[in-house]
């Protein structure tokens, strides 16, 4: 099940899995990190009505998240759920590792010394400086990102410089497993994120980030920049007030969700359905 965020994924999955005797499986790679959860609008255990659901809070917040590691972890559980003639049911909008679940993907290695030259780049010179290095190298790659994402930048300038080339846009889809596509959208997407951050706000955000303060978020990569999470360490370092980083932070989401909803709408394999109908209603047309 996929979609941007704040479109009813969740609730959906929960009620997909409840009919057809299934379990849900994380593929939202913020909702990996334990402790995380305001943020990124965990389902509650009384919102997952008993529910299984895997992969969440699986991970601490210094650990940086990978697509071929998610692909790892999901791909066992996914097989340990039809070994035990269970229904799957994967929800969340991060696109890449429900590719790399689902697909058949293969991800190029890693070299640690090159990434942490890499990384000590963006560190003292900012993403705008790798964004151009791999424009000289890769402009194709360097064209399909935004110069900002200093994180992405500085995976594709490691592939590009370990494998001489950067892999092009995903358009062709082999499966891994065969799978149902459905995707669940509406049109009050932004009213929909705002009212979630306000909620996020209340529900304890900024504490929550306090927290995870002392399990070492500052030095989580990706943890760190997760939307919400960066906006509330830049109120803590001043840079902005917590209203400030209440409007970032719909701001960026908003952002975000643009992104998925583009990066979902080009999978020919989904089939959209309407999150506003009626629940049953949007239950028998997911069932369909």
């Amino acid at each position: 099940m996929v979609g941007p965020t704040a479109a009813g994924k969740s609730d959906l999955a929960v009620d997909l899995a409840l009919a057809v005797g299934g379990e849900v499986v994380n593929a939202d790679s913020m909702q990996l990190y334990a402790g995380m959860d305001v943020g990124t609008a965990k389902l509650t255990a009384a919102e997952q009505r008993g529910v299984p659901h895997h992969l969440l809070s699986v991970w601490p917040v210094t650990r940086t998240a990978t697509a071929a590691a998610y692909q790892h972890e999901c791909r066992a559980v996914v097989d340990a759920l039809l070994a035990a003639g269970r229904t799957p049911v994967l929800v969340g909008g991060s696109g890449l590792y429900l590719r790399a679940a689902l697909d058949r993907m293969e991800f190029p290695g890693t070299d640690p010394e090159l990434r942490a030259s890499l990384e000590a780049a963006l560190e003292h010179d900012g993403p705008l400086s790798l964004h151009a290095r791999l424009t000289a190298l890769a402009p194709e790659a360097a064209a399909r990102m935004e110069p900002t994402n200093g994180r992405r930048i500085v995976r594709a300038l490691e592939v590009v410089t370990l494998t001489g080339s950067m892999p092009g846009e995903m358009t062709s889809y082999e499966p891994f497993y065969e799978t149902s596509y459905v995707g669940v959208d509406r049109a009050d997407l932004a009213e929909r994120i705002a009212l979630r951050v306000d909620r996020m706000w209340e529900q304890g955000l900024v504490e929550e980030v306090q927290r995870l303060e002392a399990d070492g978020l500052r030095d989580g990569v990706t943890a760190s920049r997760a939307l919400g999470y960066g906006q509330v360490l830049g109120a803590l370092d001043g840079r902005w007030t917590l209203d400030e980083a209440r409007t970032l932070t719909v701001t960026a989401t908003r952002r975000f969700a643009r992104r998925q909803r583009a990066w979902f709408r080009r999978d020919p394999r989904v089939t959209w359905l309407d999150g506003a109908l009626p629940r049953e209603e949007l239950l028998a047309a997911a069932r369909s």
